[in-house]
Formats: C-alpha cells, sequence, structure tokens
C-alpha cells in the first residue's frame, strides 16, 4: 500500500508540472464521462416522459377510436341532396363488444365535439364531450369543486354540464361557476362542478390525437346524443357546398381486470369490429400496454445509441492522452536512464507512466461526473431562458418542441460509475504504449539524451 500511494504522489506530481497540459489533456476524458451521463439522463427523461404519457391512458385500457376512411368525402349531388358519410363506432358495435368481453370490468363511451361555449358576453370554442360517470376515473380526472355527472344525469338527459379549470378560467374569471348557466349550441346548461387542472395526453401515432383536458366541457352522454348530435350527423358548409357526417361513437373505452388480459382482449376487440365492419377501416384499437412495452424497447435502443454517440468523446480523450505522454517519454528520456541507472526495473517504469495516466483519466472522469450531476438544473435553465425569452408561446410549437419543455432529465444512478470506470479504463488502455515505449529505453542511450 505504501509503494502505491508512493507511485501515485509521484504521478501526480509529475502532473502538476505541466498543469496546463494536464488539464488540457484531461478536458477530453471531462467532456466525455459529461457527455455520456447527460445524454443518458436526457434519454432516460424523454423514456419516463413517454411512458407516464402512455400509462396516463390506463395500463389495462383499450381504446377503440372512430377513424374517417381517408379515401371517402361526401358532397352535394346535382338535386343538392346531400349524401351522409357514415363511418366509425356504432350502437351496435358497442351493444357487441360489451356482451363478448367477459373480461371487461368497465366501459366509457363518448361523443365529442368542438363547439362554441358561451357564458354572458365571454365565450370560447371548448372540446363539448358526452360522457358517463365512468369518463372520470378512467381518465385519472379530479373534482375541483361540486361534483361530475352521475347516473341520473344521464337517464333523465339532465341540461348540467362539468366544465374544466380552463374553461372555468376563460369564462368564469371572478365568480363561482357553481349553479350559473352555460350556453351551448342556444340551449342553456347548469354548471354543476369544475375539474382540476390535469396535464395534456400525448398524441398516439395517427391514431389517438393528443388531448388538452383543461378545455373541456362534459354532459350527459344521451344529453349531448339528443340535443347536439342528433342521428349523429354533423353538417359543414365550406366553399358553397355541404357535407355531411354521421358519427354515433367518437371513442369507446374499455378497462379490463388484470393487465394479462389486455393483449386477449384487444385481439378479440379487433376481430369482432374486423367482422362487423367488413374490413372498412373506419377504426382503430390503441393498447397502452402494447405502447408501454414498446417504449420500454425503444428507451433500451435509445440509451445505446446515446451512450455509444457520446463514448466516442471518451475514445477521443484517450488518443489525446495517449499523444501526450508519447510526448512526454520524449522528453523525460534522461529522467527514464537516471531512473534505470540507479536500479529501477521496465516493471517500474511501466508503473510510473500508467499511474500517470490512470491519475489523470481519474481526476478527468471525477470532475465529468460532477459536471454529468449538474444536467438537470443547467436543463432546467435553458428551459427557463426559452420559455421566457426565446418564444411567446408554445401554442404553435412541434410535438417535439412541447415534449422538449415538458421534459426533466432524470440521472441514471448506473451511468455514473460506468462512466468513470469507462474514463479509468481508457486512460489505463491508452497508457500501456507509451508506458511500454518508456521502459523499452536503452539505460546508456537514454542518459546521452540531451
Amino acid at each position: 500500500m505504501t509503494r502505491f500511494i508512493r507511485t501515485v504522489q509521484l504521478a501526480m506530481k509529475s502532473l502538476l508540472l505541466h498543469k496546463l497540459r494536464s488539464g488540457l489533456t484531461m478536458l477530453g476524458i471531462v467532456f466525455g464521462v459529461f457527455s455520456v451521463i447527460a445524454m443518458l439522463a436526457i434519454g432516460e427523461g424523454a423514456s419516463s416522459q413517454a411512458q407516464q404519457q402512455v400509462l396516463a391512458l390506463g395500463a389495462t385500457n383499450i381504446i377503440v377510436v372512430s377513424k374517417k376512411p381517408p379515401d371517402e368525402t361526401t358532397s352535394s349531388s346535382s338535386s343538392g341532396r346531400t349524401d351522409v358519410l357514415r363511418y366509425g363506432l356504432t350502437r351496435d358495435d358497442h351493444r357487441i363488444l360489451s356482451r363478448t368481453l367477459p373480461s371487461v370490468t368497465g366501459q366509457v363511451a363518448i361523443r365529442e365535439t368542438t363547439l362554441d361555449v358561451r357564458h354572458l358576453e365571454r365565450n370560447m370554442n371548448a372540446r363539448v364531450v358526452g360522457c358517463t360517470p365512468g369518463y372520470m376515473a378512467m381518465n385519472h380526472l379530479t373534482v375541483a369543486r361540486g361534483r361530475f355527472l352521475t347516473d341520473e344525469d344521464v337517464s333523465r338527459m339532465s341540461n348540467v354540464a362539468v366544465i374544466a379549470s380552463g374553461v372555468a378560467r376563460a369564462l368564469f374569471p371572478v365568480d363561482d361557476p357553481i349553479g350559473k348557466p352555460l350556453q351551448i349550441s342556444a340551449r342553456a346548461y347548469i354548471v354543476v362542478g369544475v375539474m382540476q387542472e390535469r396535464g395534456s395526453s400525448a398524441a398516439i401515432g395517427g391514431s389517438l390525437s393528443g388531448q388538452n383536458y383543461n378545455e373541456d366541457v362534459y354532459i350527459p352522454l344521451d344529453t349531448f346524443q339528443s340535443r347536439i348530435n342528433t342521428g349523429g350527423v354533423i353538417m359543414r358548409r365550406t366553399s358553397g357546398s355541404f357535407s355531411a357526417e354521421s358519427v354515433i361513437f367518437n371513442q369507446i373505452t374499455f378497462q379490463v381486470a388484470s393487465p394479462d388480459d389486455v393483449i386477449p382482449t384487444a385481439d378479440v376487440v379487433r376481430e369482432t369490429l374486423e367482422r362487423t365492419h367488413g374490413g372498412k377501416q373506419d377504426y382503430s384499437v390503441v393498447v397502452p400496454l402494447e405502447l408501454l412495452k414498446q417504449a420500454d424497447q425503444l428507451r433500451n435502443i435509445f440509451n445505446i445509441v446515446l451512450g455509444s454517440i457520446a463514448g466516442i468523446s471518451l475514445l477521443v480523450g484517450g488518443i489525446g492522452i495517449m499523444n501526450i505522454m508519447l510526448a512526454t517519454v520524449t522528453e523525460r528520456t534522461r529522467e527514464i536512464g537516471i531512473r534505470r541507472a540507479l536500479g529501477a526495473r521496465r516493471a517500474d517504469i511501466i508503473q510510473q507512466f500508467i499511474s500517470e495516466t490512470v491519475v489523470l483519466s481519474g481526476t478527468g472522469g471525477l470532475i465529468g461526473m460532477a459536471l454529468g450531476l449538474c444536467t438537470p438544473i443547467v436543463f432546467m435553465g435553458v428551459k427557463f431562458i426559452v420559455r421566457n425569452y426565446v418564444i411567446e408561446s408554445t401554442a404553435n410549437m412541434s410535438d417535439v418542441g412541447k415534449m422538449f419543455l415538458d421534459m426533466t432529465p432524470s440521472i441514471a444512478v448506473w451511468s455514473l460509475p460506468v462512466a468513470f470506470g469507462f474514463s479509468v479504463l481508457t486512460g489505463l488502455v491508452f497508457g500501456v504504449y507509451p508506458a511500454q515505449a518508456a521502459a523499452k529505453l536503452d539505460p546508456i542511450e537514454a542518459l546521452r539524451h540531451t
């Protein structure tokens, strides 16, 4: 142990004789270790965010969504009659699936559209959702004031509404919304509840769009179907022509008892809809559990790719160390000759130079770890600058930009010892050749070196 401590002391003394050169050589290792930890932290943060968004959809849920076939349109005929394009989930689909899925413990069907919502002189465009009481629990919503919809509201087709926090702020900035009237499509509804703020859900490819739950208005499903969406038909007028679409349900969410039942039940849902829709692709089946497994696989691939890219920095740093140590051997040729003349063995010379490279890379690794641990703080600072000085609003930002602003890097604990270990190993590997070159010097020739 005494010999080891003495060797390390000599290595540090030799490196401190050329502080600037040693510091610059160390930078390659510092930034290599920092980049490994930082990139893995960003990868973990992005992956964790994606998994949380998928989990928000429910790990035991199966979501069936109506989807307009891309090759079908509606238009007015020459007689002025408008053909109605019918697609998506029907009441028959709902009835058949509810009866043929024994593993289902709960189901919620919704119909939604964007409408002008008004209170006195204030108005806004909001997503009006016709739903049942189970919608709140299935979408992890929480009531802030008042209550949510009840079975009695649905059965009586009551004119009641529950509004989200964003709607409450826009239409009732001062007053308490509970008990106040709300106008939707020329009909008045009484506000019976206000929901708490909730984070937006993620968009899932082309199957499920992202949803801002803070601009919703919830009314009983039967009330929606009878007073807003009669017969499921929506009429639109564009450029002097009419179009009409008929959709009964935008989405039906089934909840099963166990995650083990999710995949088999989803297969039954797909087979049933394939048969009832005759192969018409006017629906999509989203299974969050499958997406969660895919997200976990992507995280592993993402970490491997990012780790490999960052590892290149360590490789470059190692090459820099070897280059400097070879130059050092040339500068210290006479010193090596004196040590050999005084009885030092080749193994002692190798040990001396390897210890210097290990101390150099190890110190760089420790500094890189310290910088890597600051990644979340630096990332928060960057987001603060972007939010307050770069962009005015996130409304027009891309999904990638919003994901960046919502993400928080998460330090992977295992990356700290791994990155430090690789930094020391890099110094060891790239220090072997210079050490061997120093040990092979002829003592007599080394003493003659000036």
